[in-house]
């Protein structure tokens, strides 16, 4: 029997999700969205394509939340997208209405799910996903650094001239102005970043990858990022569904790893059939520490803010 997974919110993110699910062959998936027609012709249109791509994975749109019974994973894209001068905590407020409506539908209807957050701001929602839902909090996890950290890859890359595959970096922290490049762990080639570029392009980058999503979002100025989100949540996804247990950067609950508690923040995580299966902590120097502690009392400052 196929495995199920399915999508809150049918707009670019939740879209691409599903699409790259039953492309890769990964689920059937039901898409679920407030706005009549939209999951269900999206649906319908992916499910055409199963043909050309040669795939046989079901999606089904749908306005119902009960159709989500029996999902091995719950993916949550619903929420507003940011718009140009907005910032992630702008988007607190309304979508953490959002946010709670859904989490109460998974918990009423697939309670033996695992809930991967991807609605804004990252970590604020993944933890009032975690409270709401009564979950372990293995099994609440929110797609964060594994995007931050693709994008500043990429920009690596640019600046290199040396493919992805080539380049090993990691950023950890909140998804947002506060994350951390943990520059002490990135290596081109093998080679520690800081013998590859100057200082200033570095910190160049680590500018660049903290702004990352606002950049889009200036470029498009309609709409906000989904081809790289979609992605990232995806691999997490394919992680759970295959037991694959990549360790990926993701916004998970913390007990007390890398001194931080009740909380939830980008570390790098072992992600298996059964959620997250641990936190690695790797080696930070005092300066990348002192960082993730602002990161981290920045989220907390934020969560505060939330009526739980």
């Amino acid at each position: 029997m196929a495995y199920k997974v399915s999508v809150f919110g049918a707009g670019n993110v939740g879209a691409e999700v599903a699409r790259r699910i039953v492309e890769k062959k990964i689920a059937d998936v039901v898409l679920v969205d407030i706005v009549e027609g939209i999951p269900q012709g999206k649906a319908l249109d992916m499910l055409q394509s199963g043909p050309v791509e040669g795939f046989d994975n079901k999606v089904t749109g749908t306005n119902d939340p009960s159709m989500i019974k029996g999902s091995d994973i719950v993916v949550v894209t619903a929420g507003l997208a940011r718009k140009p001068g907005m910032s992630r905590d702008d988007l607190q407020a309304a979508n953490a209405n959002i946010v709670k409506g859904i989490v109460q539908n998974i918990r009423n209807f697939a309670p033996d799910s695992i809930i991967i957050m991807v609605t804004n701001p990252l970590d604020v929602m993944t933890y009032l996903a975690y409270k709401i839902s009564g979950f372990d909090k293995k099994k609440v996890f929110g797609m964060a650094g594994e995007l931050d950290t693709a994008r500043m890859i990429t920009f690596i890359s640019e600046a290199t001239n040396v493919p992805p595959s080539k380049i090993q970096a990691v950023v950890l922290g909140g998804h947002g102005d506060l994350m951390v490049s943990v520059i002490s762990q990135t290596k081109v080639n093998g080679k520690p970043i800081s013998q590859v570029l100057s200082k200033d392009k570095i910190d160049a980058i680590v500018k660049r990858t903290a702004n990352g999503g606002a950049e889009i979002v200036n470029l498009l100025k309609t709409g906000s990022a989904y081809y790289a989100p979609s992605a990232s949540a995806v691999k997490m996804v394919e992680s759970v569904i295959k037991n694959q247990r990549k360790v990926l950067p993701s916004a998970v609950i913390l007990d007390g790893e890398y001194g931080l508690n009740d909380v939830s923040i980008g570390v790098p995580a072992k992600i298996g059939r059964n959620g997250i299966e641990k936190v690695v902590e790797i080696k930070l120097t005092d300066e990348e520490t002192a960082l993730l502690n602002k990161s981290a009392a920045s989220v907390r400052g934020q969560i505060a803010k939330l009526a739980i």
